[in-house]
């Protein structure tokens, strides 16, 4: 049989081609490495729920300054028999109303806050208790000691304080505090003076703007805190204590203005 001449090239030795099951192992590598990229982007994408809930609780406190506006817009004040709505009792009662609210929620807050910070030192507590360890024998092993009990309590409670979120807890209702708190603070002296035509300076209007200020400045420190300064984390916890102070002391003279609203005023 005669040999067909073939080209140079056709005798040149082939790579051999890998099984088809490598290839097909190989593309669905590929395709896992390229569907787990894009749920990692995903997930980064999403925003925190502590976002969300933050945003939330500042658009609360934007919308909360609105209220005095509200409550001097004649359109909204005067009512059919041309008396005004926001000299009625019910109005009046709105700014005690919500500092009552506002009160417990600053007992809430300030303990939210003790526990962020319980939750924070705890690891430098376990790093001072870990250097109280007996040294380990020349074998390598090293006694148990009461301190082994207390590392692993502290290890359990700082576990289980880590779950509550305290820290996202505590700004969100700090910031409720801020924005809700500041825009009766200022409702409060509108209503009186559309209601009674004047301000009547004395403790509680004297006190309800040091606790106004009081706020602003607790608030200003979270920046520096978030950067580690202790020093601004005890000017904030200075700040809140007095605040809380100054809202206890408060209460008594917001009683007795509220028994004059109802003595003086008519629903509605």
């Amino acid at each position: 049989m005669a040999l067909i001449a073939q080209p140079a090239s056709a005798l040149i030795a082939r790579p051999a081609l890998p099984p088809v099951s490598r290839l097909l192992r190989s593309c669905s590598i590929r395709a896992a490495s390229t569907q787990t990229g894009r749920k990692k982007s995903v997930t980064a994408a999403k925003p925190p729920a502590d976002s969300l809930r933050q945003t939330a609780t500042q658009l609360t406190g934007v919308a909360g300054i609105l209220v005095p506006l509200l409550l001097s817009d004649p359109a909204f004040a005067a009512t059919p028999d041309g008396e005004h709505l926001t000299k009625g009792t019910l109005v009046s009662l709105i700014h005690p109303a919500i500092m009552d609210i506002l009160f417990l929620s600053t007992l809430w807050t300030g303990y939210l806050g003790w526990q962020w910070r319980r939750t924070r030192t705890i690891p430098e507590e376990l790093k001072q208790l870990k250097k109280e360890l007996p040294e380990k024998d020349a074998e390598g092993n090293r006694p148990v000691s009461k301190v082994d009990g207390r590392i692993a309590a502290l290890e359990e409670q700082r576990k289980l304080m880590s779950k509550k979120e305290y820290k996202g807890r505590h700004h969100n209702w700090g910031g409720l505090l801020m924005g809700l708190g500041t825009a009766t603070a200022v409702a409060g002296p509108v209503n009186t003076y559309i209601r009674a035509g004047k301000l009547f300076p004395g403790p509680h209007l004297y006190a309800g703007a040091a606790i106004v200020t009081l706020w602003a400045g607790a608030g200003a420190m979270v920046p520096l805190m978030a950067k580690g300064n202790n020093t601004a984390r005890t000017v904030h916890i200075a700040f809140n204590i007095t605040n809380l102070a100054l809202f206890a002391w408060q209460i008594p003279t917001g009683l007795e203005i509220v028994g004059k609203v109802l003595q003086f005023t008519s629903l509605p």
